[in-house]
């Protein structure tokens, strides 16, 4: 006898459970707790068995009915109908596994594992989540080129050029990741490399004169705001380090007696550690910051907590304060100064300087070669540097 909506709703639980069948094999199994399931009786290779088809009402009758007559049609091409649900699952979790926004996790979860600065990581997540509404829940094996463009497009269409050409490198490493896994067989944004628009390349701005350079030197000297802010940026123009690396340095890295400054690998933007000789004018600067404020971690705090570093707008804020616009120098620039003057200067071997700036060289042995070779004449720089610096700020 056929059930109906009615007869179901009347249904009460009992002690034990109870079965209510609809015909063709479909019932309704009531249970001592009150839930009312559909299953389905039916003999495969000559055993039988039972096929969950959902609770009521989440699966209605009708709708019962209808998986019930599917179940029967896979039976008639001898398919078994419970086979078939399981792997229709696994194929599902299988599938959901493999979307794009899992993917692009899972590297992402790689790469904090592997040391990788959390700017650099929160970069990443900003960057993907451009793609996330496009393509994210995409199983990764299915995403076109066209379908990458299109998030392309529209970051480009707000003149984000730079943006663009960096979002597609991060889709590209995580369809490179797919492939890496078995998950994937080709990179699509390969084919979009000539699609986007190229952006102006714009060097940082900085002095690369003496003139004009020991003119911010002397108003960093006379600036009038934070001691601190003021002690940071003479470092910067001493010893050049990426501004970042300065910002976040800890008391620990330092090393006044020897006059080492070594940078851990997780802070460096090439991922080694790198060590940089210290002159006696910034050791002395060091010192006048340690007696201040030396009984924390950090070097530079942030002004309201000793817990995060001085930020860059900080040093940034202050160039500004003294005068000096974004397209004249930045904090930044100090590097870029001081990288053109020392090679200007003739007296020292270019290998040396780049190694000092720690920039990374092609060949491995070259640069374990660089940190050995070049750290005295290095150290021999780092003092020529300050003493140039000082006659540069009195107008020499």
């Amino acid at each position: 006898m056929s059930l109906s909506d009615l007869q179901i709703k009347a249904f009460r639980p009992s002690e034990r459970p109870a079965k209510h069948s609809d015909g063709g094999g479909l019932h309704l199994l009531v249970s001592p707790t009150g839930s009312k399931l559909w299953r389905v009786s039916y003999r495969f290779s000559g055993k039988q068995k039972l096929l969950s088809l959902g609770p009521y009402p989440m699966v209605s009758l009708a709708d019962a009915r209808a998986r019930r007559d599917a179940a029967k049609s896979l039976l008639k091409q001898n398919i078994d109908p419970s086979e078939k649900s399981k792997l229709d699952r696994i194929a599902l979790t299988t599938s959901r596994a493999t979307t794009f926004d899992a993917v692009a996790e899972e590297l992402l979860s790689k790469s904090e594992r592997e040391g990788k600065a959390e700017a650099t990581l929160t970069k990443k997540r900003w960057l993907l989540g451009l793609v996330q509404s496009d393509i994210g829940g995409r199983p990764i094996t299915e995403i076109s080129a066209a379908e990458i463009l299109v998030p392309l497009r529209r970051v480009e269409a707000q003149g984000n050029y730079e943006t663009a050409r960096r979002l597609r490198a991060v889709v590209g490493q995580v369809f490179r990741y797919a492939i890496a896994t078995a998950r994937a067989e080709n990179d699509p944004t390969y084919g979009l490399r000539g699609a986007l628009t190229a952006p102006t390349v714009t060097h940082r701005a900085a002095f690369t004169d003496w003139k004009r350079f020991g003119g911010l030197l002397r108003a960093v000297e006379g600036y009038e705001g934070s001691t601190d802010t003021r002690a940071a940026l003479k470092l910067l123009a001493l010893l050049y380090p990426r501004p970042g690396e300065l910002r976040q340095a800890e008391w620990s890295e330092f090393d006044l007696t020897k006059r080492v400054w070594t940078l851990p690998a997780a802070r460096t933007k090439m991922r080694r550690e790198h060590r940089k000789p210290l002159s006696n004018a910034a050791v002395t600067i060091l010192e006048g910051v340690k007696s201040r404020s030396g009984s924390g971690r950090l070097v530079f705090p942030a002004i309201h907590t000793t817990l995060r570093p001085m930020s860059e707008n900080t040093l940034n804020g202050a160039i500004r304060r003294m005068g000096f616009d974004k397209d004249e120098m930045t904090s930044h620039g100090f590097r870029a100064s001081a990288s053109s003057l020392l090679n200007e200067s003739g007296l020292w071997h270019s290998d040396a300087i780049e190694a000092e700036l720690g920039h990374v060289g092609a060949d491995e042995v070259r640069r374990a070669y660089h940190r050995a070779a070049y750290w005295e004449e290095r150290a021999r720089m780092a003092e020529w540097w300050a003493d140039r610096i000082s006659v540069a700020r009195e107008g020499g």
